[in-house]
């Protein structure tokens, strides 16, 4: 296991608890297309732990009634 998974799965084991324990307890009402828990995950998977958490963040602050919703992929990572 590489150091920049092994930095990621403590985070990926929070998205999961929050996918299979919180989220179907509460009503549907994600603003964006794919989910805030499904964009963090996919996030740190692609860009890693710190540009990943910066665009979880970033993505989370923006899911309220007056933000924006819609189709909001994870950027490819730059090469």
């Amino acid at each position: 296991m590489d150091f920049q998974k092994i930095l990621i799965a403590p985070f990926l084991a929070l998205i999961k608890i929050y996918q299979s324990l919180i989220s179907p307890l509460t009503p549907a009402s994600c603003r964006f297309q794919p989910t805030c828990s499904a964009y963090a995950k996919e996030a740190f998977i692609t860009h890693g732990v710190f540009k990943g958490f910066i665009l979880s963040v970033k993505r989370i602050s923006k899911c309220h009634p007056w933000g924006s919703s819609g189709y909001d992929p994870v950027p490819p990572k730059r090469k």
